[in-house]
């Protein structure tokens, strides 16, 4: 058993404490105005993000404006991830089903991001995460664009070394577990931290939903 984190995996932990704390303090010093919400963490503030550029599964391009008229629970991951991603998917799909008899035009939107470009091409994670949910979006870039726009989310997201004697491209990618919430303006509007409750979220985001803009 390893006795300390590898450094990535070290920074990746608290950077990912530091910006839960920092939403929860915001949260509870000045409750946004809503519905009483069970999971979603909302600010007080939605925070405009800046600009990004990423690219869908079907190779389009995914800026600020193809993300508004809806709620979207953004999720940074990977195809070759373990544990996390398939299992937060899987409950995010469950949370799907549930706000599937809302309306097209504002039916809440899951967003896969892979962080791992190198392995993960548009088509496969395309392929990943339809094989959730088939109404998930998903989108990858290069690492730069990547990490401005995790830092944007207040995600962060950190390569780690394949295992001593294993194949280089055995490595896997540290990642934020928490999913950003972004309104139907596209700014980051709050964040939902593990553990997940799929039932919680759908009520969640389907009150949401029903609220006049902010």
């Amino acid at each position: 058993m390893r006795k300390n984190l590898p450094l990535p995996a070290l920074l990746l932990a608290v950077a990912v404490v530091l910006a839960a704390g920092l939403a929860l303090r915001w949260h509870r010093a000045t409750p946004a105005a809503g519905p009483t919400l069970q999971v979603v963490t909302l600010f007080p503030q939605s925070r405009v993000l800046p600009d990004f550029n990423l690219r869908q599964s079907d190779g389009t391009a995914l800026v600020p404006g193809e993300l508004k008229g809806h709620w979207t629970l953004v999720f940074l991951g990977f195809t070759h991830c373990p544990d996390v991603c398939p299992t937060t998917l899987a409950q995010l799909a469950q949370a799907q089903k549930q706000w599937r008899t809302l309306p097209d035009s504002t039916r809440p939107r899951v967003l896969f991001v892979s962080v791992d470009p190198d392995r993960d091409t548009p088509d496969r994670i395309g392929e990943y995460a339809h094989g959730f949910d088939p109404d998930s979006l998903a989108a990858t870039a290069d690492v730069p664009a990547l990490e401005a726009f995790a830092r944007s989310l207040s995600l962060v997201f950190a390569k780690s070394p394949a295992p001593e004697g294993a194949p280089a491209d055995q490595y896997s990618v540290d990642h934020s577990a928490a999913i950003a919430v972004l309104d139907p303006q596209a700014r980051m509007a709050g964040v939902i931290q593990p553990p997940l409750v799929p039932q919680a979220i759908a009520a969640d985001m389907t009150a949401l939903t029903g609220m006049p803009p902010r």
